[in-house]
């Protein structure tokens, strides 16, 4: 077993926290990439604009392969996924009415993300993607570390001048 650490233990249960209190918010809250802060020694922009569940999985495979490379500390680490175009299906609560509407997904991708959520991962959803495939916001997901961005390609591009590493998967 890995050795969380005194800080990484504290990330946990401060996360774990977080993760137990259900919020009423009909739709995530939406962040101005100016305001996102680096708030680790390494921290990483996953770039997630594609819909194929395997690269997904494989994604969230990464994620927690990285977060283990830094013993699960989340004042070593953070991680950010930024989701735009195809990306966002997976962080809505259901995909009727939307473009992937007769797709069905992993349940047990909801348990993994959760699992990294729990070390500080924040999911940031493009706005733009969904007015333009006229699917409400209200639609998404609602825990605290998931909200909306104006654009998600901007707020990547933003990420990156603010000192996160670029990852893409597949």
């Amino acid at each position: 077993m890995t050795n969380l650490g005194r800080r990484g233990l504290s990330g946990l249960i401060a996360a774990g926290g977080v993760l137990a209190v259900q919020t009423a918010r009909a739709a995530p809250k939406e962040v101005e990439p100016r305001s996102i802060e680096k708030e680790a020694d390494a921290a990483a922009a996953y770039h997630l604009d594609f819909g194929d569940p395997k690269r997904y999985s494989q994604m969230l495979d990464n994620a927690r392969n990285h977060l283990a490379a830094y013993d699960y500390d989340t004042m070593a680490l953070r991680i950010v996924f930024v989701a735009h175009a195809a990306g966002i299906k997976f962080f809505l609560k259901t995909l009727d009415g939307t473009p992937w509407a007769g797709e069905t997904l992993d349940p047990d991708f909801v348990a993994r993300l959760n699992g990294i959520a729990a070390f500080g991962l924040q999911v940031l959803l493009c706005r733009l993607t969904f007015e333009k495939n006229n699917i409400p916001l209200d639609q998404a997901r609602t825990e605290a570390w998931i909200q909306s961005v104006p654009s998600g390609i901007a707020t990547v591009s933003a990420l990156q001048n603010k000192g996160f590493s670029y990852i893409k998967i597949g």
